[in-house]
């Protein structure tokens, strides 16, 4: 039943999102970045953790959980390490998504051969 619910959780994320994408004139990238800073801003507040709790994965593994790891690692890392937390705090909480997401990018362009656009 955690797949079925993290599979409609996430879905519906995505559904969301494409309609966005879909009626206006905002650019993907633009909307990744909104996802970040909307995860970061729910996590703050307190919201995104009972969020995640009923969800499971269907609410840590789109771009909204990447925002609310950041904001975790932040917040730890300024409780422990003060200021410089701030800096250090949330590439240490989601370094294994981010090492990932750069592994397996380019292990795929050798497998792809990817081209600029015109």
């Amino acid at each position: 039943m955690d797949y079925i619910k993290a599979f409609i959780i996430g879905g519906a994320i995505c559904v969301v999102v494409q309609i966005v994408m879909d009626n206006t004139k905002l650019m993907p990238g633009r909307i990744m970045v909104i996802l970040v800073c909307l995860g970061a801003l729910l996590g703050s507040v307190g919201l995104y953790e009972p969020f995640t709790k009923w969800a499971g994965a269907g609410a840590t593994v789109p771009l909204s959980g990447f925002g609310n790891s950041l904001f975790k690692g932040i917040k730890e890392a300024i409780d422990k390490d003060g200021l410089l937390g701030l800096f250090k705090g949330g590439l240490t909480a989601t370094s294994a998504g981010i090492s990932g997401a750069l592994i397996f990018s380019y292990i795929a362009s050798w497998i792809f051969n990817p081209k600029m656009k015109d």
